[in-house]
């Protein structure tokens, strides 16, 4: 019998000075499969090992962490994404589910091949007629979506907006204007030393009869999702810092 590949979220305080206890985030279930599994495929190694060790420290470990078959993803996955039918293959990778082991797939912060890489993995294991089986935990574009008030019948993960000043301005005018057309949500994320930048950009570039919404911290003690018209944002200090991971959301 093939193994199965399990996909582990990850607690969402990666990279953010204060922690929370594994278990406050991911339920014993999860946690339990998490300890068992000894092949993973990862988005980094290092915090990969680091998850789990957090996971170690409530349910022993199948292996030692130094014995543990850990697998990251090539590096232009990163880069540019995998989740193209041709942009990957990782197939490969998935031997070990083949010769009957399960195997877990681990991002850095929550669920794995969403806003994160993965779905490249995903896919061979479908193709290779594998079981994929989701676990419970974290997502933090679905809390924010949850918290913001916005649509959440109609909504778009957009991921990242882009970098240059003039091309970040034009991209939110048109998911400005598809929020006004449809009514759908749109969601994006940023890497946190830029969120003061999407924040200012967003407030001068957007109608102010447009909501925004963020998500900061999420599952942290001083987390919190706050949405407004930008005409009421306008008034008020700006909600993001350059060291929080954030998700934002616009809609009507």
């Amino acid at each position: 019998m093939p193994g199965r590949l399990y996909l582990v979220p990850a607690p969402l305080d990666f990279g953010c000075d204060e922690t929370v206890p594994i278990a406050d985030v991911l339920p014993a279930a999860t946690l339990a499969v998490a300890a068992r599994l000894v092949h993973w495929i990862c988005e980094n190694a290092k915090s990969a090992r680091a998850t789990l060790k957090r996971v170690g420290e409530v349910q022993p470990l199948a292996l030692p962490l130094q014995q543990q078959r850990i697998t990251e993803l090539p590096r232009e996955v990163h880069k540019k994404g995998d989740h193209q039918p041709s942009s990957f293959d990782a197939r490969p990778l998935l031997q070990a589910a083949v010769e009957g082991e399960d195997m877990g797939l681990l991002s850095e912060a929550g669920m794995p091949a969403v806003a994160d890489p993965g779905s490249s993995v995903v896919r061979a294991a479908h193709e290779l007629g594998l079981e994929v089986v989701p676990l419970v935990g974290p997502v933090s574009l679905l809390l924010t979506l949850a918290a913001s008030g916005l649509n959440g019948q109609n909504f778009a993960f957009v991921g990242y907006l882009p970098q240059e000043a003039a091309a970040r301005a034009q991209r939110l005018r048109e998911l400005e204007a598809l929020v006004l057309r449809t009514g759908q949500t749109q969601m994006f994320i940023e890497t946190p030393y830029r969120n003061e930048a999407v924040w200012q950009a967003l407030l001068q570039g957007l109608k102010p009869q447009t909501r925004v919404a963020v998500g900061m911290g999420l599952t942290l003690p001083g987390a919190n999702c706050r949405c407004a018209s930008v005409a009421t944002w306008k008034h008020r200090g700006a909600p993001v810092k350059n060291d929080t991971p954030a998700v934002f959301a616009i809609g009507a």
